[in-house]
């Protein structure tokens, strides 16, 4: 018996449905995360995204062709943290201090850690999966405070930042930075 086996666009793993197949994309329950069907998905030349909620949404449906299209669309996803070289005062600071001291976060200030896929538009769930399971691809550190969470599509970019509690939503272009100073003499 092959351990992983396609069908109709579903994924099964030890004849369980684990995941389906939307475009080049293995879209699998990370309840069967593991080597083994990773590997199976690079074979395959398929990108593997885990996430929560698959199996049982699988389970409850027998046409697979519905449960995709009711799928959410996904945003690609950007994650944006401070540069080396940036003010190190700036970092793991809440909006309104960072806005107090350094005016609106501006892209010039920060790099691109990671550039990609997810299997979530879900801020909260992106948050998650960028502290315990990084993704392929992603060189930067846990997601923190002061860092910047962008979805985009073809229609355009929202940028979210990681706040003390939960995200602000910020216009996140590029801008000039001005840091009020003391002119006490």
């Amino acid at each position: 018996m092959e351990s992983i086996k396609l069908k109709n666009s579903l994924i099964y793993y030890y004849g369980s449905p684990s995941g389906y197949l939307k475009d080049s994309t293995a879209n699998i329950d990370t309840l069967f995360q593991c080597e083994e069907l990773t590997n199976w998905c690079k074979e395959k030349k398929f990108e593997p995204c885990f996430s929560d909620g698959i199996f049982e949404a699988l389970a409850r449906k027998e046409d697979v062709s519905q449960f995709m299209k009711n799928e959410e669309t996904l945003k690609n996803v950007r994650i944006w943290q401070l540069k080396a070289d940036s003010d190190f005062s700036m970092r793991f600071i809440s909006f309104d201090e960072f806005k107090e001291k350094f005016g609106e976060p501006s892209k010039d200030n920060f790099e691109v850690v990671f550039d990609g896929s997810l299997p979530t538009n879900n801020i909260d769930a992106i948050y998650e999966i960028c502290n315990i399971n990084h993704p392929d691809g992603y060189k930067g550190h846990s997601l923190s405070m002061s860092d910047v969470v962008e979805l985009y599509d073809e229609s355009g970019s929202e940028f979210h930042y990681v706040d003390q509690f939960g995200f602000r939503e910020v216009d996140f272009e590029a801008q000039e930075q001005t840091q009020a100073f003391d002119m006490k003499m």
